[in-house]
């Protein structure tokens, strides 16, 4: 998950057997008091390090008791721990930072028809509500994960593909969200992985646990979409430890506004920075877990921030 800066300023910008990527051809809430204004500055500027410096990344989301986003908020109104342990914040932004996200599409049978055309509109709007410098790629889940359009900033291309889809034989989720991960891994800056699924996988080499395991060591945003009456519990999983979110959508009809909620929640977000109190040792290879919380000033408003990361 993390990101290790060694000589380098904070840029603003495993065991699972899957399927390779196939190349084919409303506002958010301001806490009352704040100008949404300020929180869209950074707290000073964004340092260069020395060549012994370690810097770990954090992106976090800020919601309210209705789930509305929130903004407004300054590095004094963040605690991170690191093993339990407190951390010095020392970097800190806000803002529409420059994003590379993968958008999973399940064509398979069980989609054919109606389910398939709306998921085929809400994707083409989803990437719409991209930002110009931000980039996308769009991946075809069925029995194989097969990338229609590759990634770049080319929403006509990319809009192009997604209509030209059709229903295609059975689904291997899991696998495709493995081999999605691997293609977003060289990727700078912050990532995101937005699928939907009706979650039948019937396909897959990887297992439930493989596929949380290669999330962990990943540093994307897991926002997984489940239409239907029943949500594989390991999709909710996936969002809670990458930091993501998860939803469970009684019919496709709910897809477009869900996907505009993504769009928009990604464009919110916090950017913690810290150099771990216990030094990262090169070659050592360990579990460390995060949790970023809120002072005691801001009662029902909840964060959400990924769970840990590897030293390796």
């Amino acid at each position: 998950m993390r990101r290790l800066i060694v000589a380098a300023a904070l840029a603003l910008a495993g065991g699972a057997v899957a399927t390779p990527l196939t190349v084919l051809g409303a506002g958010p809430s301001t806490l009352p008091g704040t100008n949404p204004q300020q929180g869209d500055r950074q707290e000073g500027p964004l340092a260069t390090f020395s060549s012994q410096a370690q810097l770990v990344e954090v992106y976090a989301t800020v919601t309210d008791d209705k789930g509305e986003l929130v903004t407004g908020l300054r590095r004094n109104d963040f605690q991170v721990y690191e093993n339990n342990e407190l951390q010095n914040v020392s970097q800190f932004a806000f803002g529409e930072f420059p994003l590379t996200v993968a958008l999973g599409v399940d064509r398979s049978w069980s989609m054919a028809g109606k389910p398939l055309e709306l998921a085929k509109q809400a994707s083409k709007s989803f990437l719409g509500q991209l930002k110009t410098g931000d980039r996308s790629m769009v991946v075809a889940i069925s029995s194989s994960a097969d990338v229609i359009a590759p990634l770049s900033a080319d929403r006509f291309t990319q809009a192009r593909a997604i209509s030209a889809l059709d229903p295609w034989s059975t689904t291997a989720l899991r696998d495709a969200i493995v081999a999605s991960l691997d293609r977003l891994e060289p990727e700078p800056g912050r990532q995101a992985l937005v699928l939907f699924s009706d979650g039948n996988d019937r396909y897959s080499h990887a297992t439930e646990a493989e596929v949380v395991a290669r999330a962990r060591r990943s540093n994307a945003l897991i926002y997984p979409i489940t239409i239907g009456r029943q949500r594989p519990a390991f999709l909710a999983e996936l969002a809670v430890v990458t930091g993501g979110r998860s939803f469970l959508l009684k019919d496709a009809t709910e897809l477009d506004k869900t996907l505009s909620t993504i769009a928009r929640e990604l464009r919110y977000q916090y950017l913690l920075g810290y150099a771990p109190f216990e030094p990262i040792e090169e070659g050592v290879h360990e579990w460390r877990s995060i949790r970023v919380t809120l002072t005691g000033n801001h009662p029902g408003l909840r964060v959400r921030a990924r769970d840990g990361y590897t030293t390796d």
